[in-house]
């Protein structure tokens, strides 16, 4: 066991043409006035200096190792040199750096894997971008949960979770089209995507008997059968086995009626059956504040709640508050579990 307590939040870069080098450079240049967490930029130095320049920021810029970051961090931005093999122009991506953006990302892994870092934050990347040069997973997710696999040898199920002021909400189901939900939906995915939420809010979120709501999948959560058999034959037996087992769980609930003001209160986490059933009310109710969590990882991983954003990158437009919230949870998270990796 390593405590990484005391380390850096290891910071991607992201896909380099995009919002992340301007992002991450605004968030060093707010690290007074708003108290961020310390981090390790891990990325080219070479093309956050010219987003520097691009967008008239004055940010001095240190090449160091994870050790080093902590103490060179409120006077000069820190990195880890990851670095570009074709030239990074702003908002306009390019396949041939799709290595070094994974690069980054393996690096930010094998850093808080060996306890030299706290926290993983991953600035956004364009999956485009990179299936075209040859990349095989659906998203960040699934790839940081197959390195983590290779580094422990345990098979895992990385669970999404949109974390915002105003509600959490799990998807189920993720990156699939809304006609392959049924048919990817069986109780043990409910199940174990319910019981890892739980988990990972009582051991890193502070939350002691965390409580979930589980939407139905079909209007009403299918009002008996009347419009949709799932709900009752899949959903209502995993929440009955989960309350069995201690897991405070209500549901299947009817969806329209889950995430209005009273009805958030009642819970910590929305379980929701499929995409956007969980990410519509999680960005109508923190669009500019929401952080991708991934839990059921053997590390703690955030992320801004947004994509590259390539027409506004270098134009000094983007706002870093999604960011920010990542970063700053990712601290918080890591204070909770005493930074332990097993």
């Amino acid at each position: 066991m390593r405590d990484t307590t005391g380390g850096p939040l290891a910071l991607t870069m992201g896909d380099p043409a995009g919002i992340g080098l301007d992002l991450s450079l605004t968030a060093w240049l707010g690290r007074r006035k708003r108290s961020t967490p310390p981090f390790l930029f891990i990325g080219d130095p070479a093309a956050l200096a010219a987003r520097a320049d691009l967008l008239g920021h004055a940010v001095s810029i240190r090449e160091t190792d994870c050790a080093s970051a902590v103490s060179h961090f409120y006077d000069a931005l820190p990195v880890l040199p990851v670095r570009c093999v074709a030239p990074v122009i702003a908002g306009e991506a390019d396949s041939a750096n799709a290595m070094v953006v994974t690069g980054a990302i393996d690096t930010a892994v094998r850093l808080v894997m060996t306890g030299e870092a706290s926290a993983v934050v991953t600035n956004p990347i364009a999956k485009a971008v990179l299936y075209a040069a040859g990349f095989r997973f659906p998203g960040h997710t699934e790839y940081l949960a197959d390195l983590a696999q290779k580094a422990t040898g345990e098979t895992l199920l990385p669970v999404m979770m949109l974390a915002g002021p105003k509600l959490r909400a799990v998807p189920v189901t993720i990156h699939i089209p809304l006609k392959d939900v049924p048919a990817q939906l069986t109780a043990d995915l409910i199940y174990r995507t319910c019981t890892i939420t739980a988990t990972d809010l009582r051991t890193r979120f502070g939350i002691h008997k965390p409580k979930l709501a589980i939407a139905g999948l079909n209007p009403h959560a299918g009002e008996g059968g009347a419009l949709g058999t799932e709900d009752d034959a899949i959903i209502r037996p995993v929440v009955e086995r989960l309350r069995a087992e201690g897991i405070n769980a209500t549901g299947p609930l009817p969806a329209d009626t889950m995430f209005h003001n009273r009805a958030r209160a009642t819970y910590d986490v929305a379980i929701c059956m499929y995409h956007d059933q969980a990410l519509i009310p999680a960005k109508a109710l923190g669009f500019d504040d929401s952080v991708n969590v991934t839990l059921g990882l053997p590390f703690i991983r955030t992320s801004p709640d947004h994509g590259t954003a390539f027409s506004l990158a270098g134009k000094g437009i983007a706002r870093d508050d999604s960011l920010f919230a990542a970063l700053t949870l990712a601290a918080e998270l890591s204070k909770n579990t005493a930074g332990v990796i097993v």
